[in-house]
């Protein structure tokens, strides 16, 4: 009897029908909490310059051109991320963001565990998106459709 489930779960189509869902929801929630932070941060931009050149220890960057390269990237990539144009770039600058949060603010977030935890798991979750190739709900699916529509 296992030995007959195992496979009809492996080859479920139903299971492979969920992967654009699964991907669609994970592209949502990565946006709302990146796109979030992005708000948070140009609602008062003298504190966020401050937080840039204080607080935040971003390397090779002065905290003026961080704070913008942050802000800008926090805003633009989430949504381009939601929508699925260019998703794996958008999701790799993403985890690019992601990963300069850690180091830069790495001396605050090593004393909350569930801060630098949540860093942890947004990152894994770009990473699956950036690495694994998955049908999608996306406009690079429009496009890619486009392109190889024929001319007439």
């Amino acid at each position: 009897m296992l030995q007959k489930c195992i496979p009809a779960l492996i080859q479920a189509k139903i299971l492979d029908a969920l992967a654009p869902v699964a991907d669609f929801l994970l592209r949502l929630y990565l946006c709302k909490v990146f796109f979030l932070s992005g708000l948070t941060k140009i609602q008062d931009w003298n504190t966020t310059l401050f937080l840039f050149t204080d607080e935040y220890h971003v390397p090779l960057l002065p905290p003026i051109i961080a704070a913008l390269f942050g802000t800008a990237a926090e805003l633009i990539l989430p949504i381009a991320l939601l929508f699925g144009l260019f998703t794996r770039c958008s999701a790799l600058g993403l985890f690019l963001v992601n990963g300069m949060a850690v180091v830069a603010y790495f001396h605050v977030l090593k004393t909350i565990p569930s801060a630098l935890q949540d860093h942890l798991e947004w990152g894994l979750m770009l990473l699956v998106l950036v690495a694994i190739p998955t049908r999608r709900w996306s406009l690079d699916g429009v496009l890619l459709c486009a392109q190889k529509s024929p001319k007439l």
